[in-house]
């Protein structure tokens, strides 16, 4: 069995499951419920694990290029930061570490934007926004399916592209 070992995340994979059953199979015999709540419910973790595993993978990437968490009510960082400790215990944070950061970061946005336009949109919405499978199908006009294909097409070309520059994600 999948566990999403996180409680909001269950309460909602079973709030979603509930609304499923509800919408979908309210003709059913009731009997028929339990084995059809276990099932949807199945997918539904199965997806938030998916979508977590996917949204985790390009989130350790961002952390990795700096961008991850920044507020903007914080103030702007000290100088004297970037100096480079005589044991390199904040080499991650010098003038040449940002740049390749940087470089990084252009190149991954170079590759999102050539993506179609379909897979980009998918990616964009599902793993940066956030947005559920729904959401995502609502409002690019397709199915559900349809935003999974874009979403695991879109991941698989960004992987590929990076991998061929020498880049693991």
């Amino acid at each position: 069995m999948y566990a999403l070992r996180d409680e909001e995340a269950a309460l909602d994979a079973v709030q979603e499951a509930m609304t499923k059953l509800c919408v979908r199979y309210a003709s059913r015999p009731a009997g028929e419920w339990p084995m059809l709540f276990q099932r949807i419910l199945q997918n539904v973790t199965r997806d938030a694990l998916r979508r977590r595993k996917v949204r985790d993978t390009w989130i350790v990437l961002w952390s990795k290029l700096g961008l991850g968490g920044d507020d903007p009510h914080e103030d702007a960082p000290d100088p004297l930061d970037a100096l480079v400790a005589a044991d390199d215990c904040n080499e991650d944070e010098s003038p040449h570490r940002r740049a390749e950061q940087a470089q990084l970061l252009a190149i991954l946005e170079r590759e999102i934007a050539r993506l179609p336009q379909r897979q980009r949109e998918a990616f964009l919405m599902r793993y940066w926004e956030e947005l559920d499978t729904a959401e995502t199908a609502a409002a690019m006009g397709c199915s559900e399916g349809s935003v999974k294909t874009h979403c695991s097409r879109a991941t698989r070309t960004l992987a590929d592209a990076l991998r061929a520059r020498g880049i693991e994600p």
